[in-house]
């Protein structure tokens, strides 16, 4: 009885799982099904063995994160020019708003570079598939120094790997709307921008995040520890925060948190 019971409830609570057809994204397929399951509480990459269906997260420096997906693919978000020790990455992607978020001269090694704008103006429109990684985006605004608009200077870069949603914010400026929210769709693992002057004002962030519900939310891009500081105490009404001693951390569909958390890596 006990397991016909469960799996009853699964069937209830599990999304079913979606028809993946050309163009079609699984996080906005849950989000429509609505909350998944998590099994398992979160652990530091100290404590995990190696497992197939996890992720690894590097935190290189201000908006740049390492990702390698179970079958190897290495990801750098905002690329610079520099995206830490290892392999050249196989993709890198990268946002307008600053030199510090994009380059005009990524190493040639670098099999795909997705910039986050559209040279040739409009929306920047990315969805690549690499082995087990499928990287999308969804364009959002940005302010330059003379404080005027940039349309479509930024783009929210979604990973979807290991049947995880991971959302990388970059340079974010403004709350995105309902619709761009939509496009967005189920995020498990959020990067996000704290430092409260350059982008998006830290009370609203903390709206944001709330709003998106994540499993696990990555601060980045904080200058010093006073935004930072702000930043967590803002979030720990609602969410765990856990402090990790390295930069690097694993996670997997089977890992997440059973509570929201905050997780802050070393570094600036």
């Amino acid at each position: 009885m006990r397991i016909l019971l469960l799996t009853a409830l699964a069937l209830i609570f599990w999304p079913a799982a979606p028809v993946m057809a050309n163009g079609t994204s699984k996080c906005i397929a849950y989000a429509e099904h609505g909350p998944r399951i998590v099994p398992a509480a979160f652990e530091p990459v100290q404590a995990q063995s190696p497992l197939v269906g996890v992720v690894e997260i590097e935190y290189v420096n201000h908006s740049t994160f390492r990702l390698r997906s179970p079958a190897g693919v290495i990801v750098a978000t905002d690329y610079a020019g520099y995206a830490g020790e290892g392999p050249v990455p196989d993709i890198a992607t990268m946002n307008h708003a600053h030199d510090s978020h994009y380059t005009d001269y990524p190493d040639p090694a670098i099999a795909h570079v997705l910039r986050g704008w559209n040279p040739l103006g409009g929306p920047a429109n990315h969805h690549l598939h690499v082995k087990d990684l499928m990287v999308r985006n969804v364009s959002t605004d940005i302010r330059s120094w003379s404080d005027t608009v940039e349309r479509d200077g930024n783009s929210i870069f979604i990973y979807e790997v290991a049947d995880l949603c991971i959302g990388h914010l970059g340079h974010l400026h403004h709350k995105p709307t309902p619709e761009q929210l939509g496009r967005i769709g189920r995020l498990d693992v959020v990067f996000a921008a704290v430092d409260g002057t350059y982008t998006l004002d830290i009370p609203t962030m903390i709206e944001l995040l709330k709003d998106l519900r994540a499993s696990l939310v990555i601060p980045m891009h904080f200058f010093g520890g006073s935004s930072l500081d702000l930043f967590v105490a803002g979030m720990a009404t609602d969410f765990v925060v856990r402090i990790n001693q390295e930069p690097i951390t694993t996670i997997s569909l089977s890992n997440l948190p059973r509570r929201p958390t905050v997780l802050v890596l070393p570094g600036y």
